[in-house]
C-alpha cells in the first residue's frame, strides 16, 4: 500500500472536533455498549479494518461475549441474542449507512424511533453519522489496525 497523507497531523483541529463528538457520545444518554455495537456494525458495512479491530476490542473489554460479537454481521439471524432495542439500533445503522440507496424510509424510521426517546434517537443518528465519517477517513488514510501491527 502506498503511504497516505496523515489527516490528523495535517488537519488536527478539525479532526479533534470529530473526536470531541466521539467523546460526547461517551457521555450521552445511550448505553456505551450500544454505541460501540453501532460503531462496529457501521464499520463492518463500510469495510473499515481499523475501526472493526478497535470496536471489537472495545466491546470485548466491556464484557460482550465473543458469541455475540461474532454474530454482529448477521444480527438479524441471531434470534434473541440481540435485544429489541439493539436490533432497532442496528437496523437504523444499516439504513443510515446505506442512505444513498435507502433514503431512510418512514417505515424504517418509525420502527427504530419506537425504541428510543427523541434525545436517544438523535444521539444514535449522530453516532451513526460520525462513524461513517471516521470510517471514510480511516479507509482512505489506510490506518493500520492494531491486529496488523503485531
Amino acid at each position: 500500500m502506498s503511504k497516505r497523507i496523515d489527516m490528523y497531523k495535517n488537519a488536527t483541529e478539525l479532526y479533534n472536533h470529530l473526536l470531541a463528538v466521539n467523546n460526547g457520545l461517551k457521555h450521552c444518554s445511550l448505553p456505551a455498549e450500544l454505541v460501540e455495537l453501532v460503531f462496529l456494525r457501521v464499520s463492518l458495512i463500510n469495510g473499515c479494518a481499523y475501526c472493526i479491530d478497535k470496536h471489537s476490542r472495545d466491546l470485548l473489554k466491556s464484557g460482550m461475549a465473543i458469541d455475540k460479537l461474532v454474530l454482529v454481521p448477521v444480527w438479524h439471524e441471531a434470534g434473541q441474542l440481540f435485544s429489541p432495542r439493539e436490533q432497532a439500533a442496528l437496523a437504523w445503522a444499516e439504513v443510515v449507512t446505506h442512505i444513498g440507496e435507502t433514503a431512510a424510509p418512514d417505515a424504517d424510521y418509525q420502527a427504530a424511533a419506537a425504541h428510543f426517546n427523541e434525545q436517544e434517537f438523535s444521539e444514535l443518528t449522530i453516532a451513526i453519522a460520525l462513524m461513517n465519517a471516521l470510517n471514510r477517513m480511516a479507509i482512505s488514510g489506510r490506518m493500520t489496525p492494531q491486529a496488523a501491527m503485531a
